[in-house]
């Protein structure tokens, strides 16, 4: 095979894996709403990475992965379990509680802001003027579906800012996991095996806090509940972090981000087929905007470090 066709061939897989993750997250905002209720969210939160701890275990097993970790490596787990699966979801789920799951997968767009300036600090990734002319189209697309939003919401100015703290909290957390994936000491570890570990270290984490906080394990047996969690521990967390993280170190955290910036288009066309979400001129405009934005920045490429 030729650098040509090896280079054209990891382009593909970076676009579908692009494709399916932006899929898969944007539907899970509607699956996580259905999980708020009779369990305490932070025993949803532990039961998920669980679910999805086990299953890149399995995964690590069959592809013959090895599942050793060195003290280095035991607290990078430690490290990215924390921040991505403890913290990030922990302030994602009470966020719900607060503000509608469109605001919250709206704000969530705005993880091209930190993984941009975290890469820029940490790792050397210079983005080109193109990138960033593209991210502030995109934001003000953004801004504007959040401004309809924020109107329609039913909530007063206070439930509003707290539903949007946790969220910018839960932003923070996972751009800092985002960029742990694109370093170097990553890349030491097979990813299957880091992912295992850094979901059922995350599982245990939240475990612990959620018995400490709200009391002993609480379990919800209807289907519905039973059918989100599966989906939401092995396609949403094994499968499309595998998939995400791939893609950052293809392409670094800040390119790879921009996913996030369809998942809340996504997650309000599933809110008008399932919730009745009603799309105004305001909102038709902030899709449009987040759209051309993120044509612009994935365009325009990164320059030599």
């Amino acid at each position: 095979m030729t650098a040509v066709s090896e280079s054209g061939a990891g382009h593909r897989g970076v676009i579908l894996g692009f494709i399916a993750v932006t899929c898969i997250w944007g539907s899970t905002w509607l699956v996580i709403r259905d999980q708020l209720g009779v369990v305490p969210a932070s025993w949803s939160v532990a039961y998920r990475f669980l679910i999805a701890g086990l299953t890149m275990l399995a995964f690590a097993v069959v592809r013959r992965h090895s599942l050793r970790l060195d003290r280095a490596g035991f607290l990078f787990a430690l490290g990215l379990g924390l921040s991505q699966f403890v913290l990030n979801f922990n302030f994602v789920y009470r966020a719900e509680m607060y503000i509608t799951s469109g605001i919250v997968a709206v704000i969530y767009a705005l993880l091209v802001v930190p993984n941009a300036l975290f890469g820029f600090l940490f790792l050397g990734q210079r983005v080109t003027r193109g990138f960033i002319v593209g991210s502030v189209i995109a934001l003000v697309g953004l801004g504007l579906l959040f401004v309809h939003e924020a109107h329609a919401g039913a909530g007063g100015v206070e439930t509003l800012a707290l539903g949007l703290g946790l969220s910018l909290l839960g932003v923070l957390s996972a751009s800092t996991a985002n960029v742990m994936q694109a370093t170097e000491r990553s890349r030491r570890y097979p990813m299957a095996s880091m992912l295992a570990w850094a979901m059922l270290i995350g599982s245990l984490i939240d475990a612990a806090y959620a018995w400490a906080t709200v009391g002993p394990p609480v379990f919800e047996m209807r289907l519905g509940y039973v059918a989100g969690l599966f989906y939401l521990g092995v396609v949403a967390s094994a499968v499309a972090f595998t998939l995400y993280f791939g893609i950052i170190r293809e392409i670094g955290p800040a390119k790879a981000a921009y996913s996030s910036v369809l998942v809340p288009i996504i997650a309000m066309l599933l809110s008008t087929l399932f919730e009745g979400y009603d799309w105004s001129l305001l909102a038709a405009s902030g899709c449009a905007l987040a759209l051309g934005g993120l044509v612009v920045a994935m365009r325009a490429r990164s320059p030599a470090r």
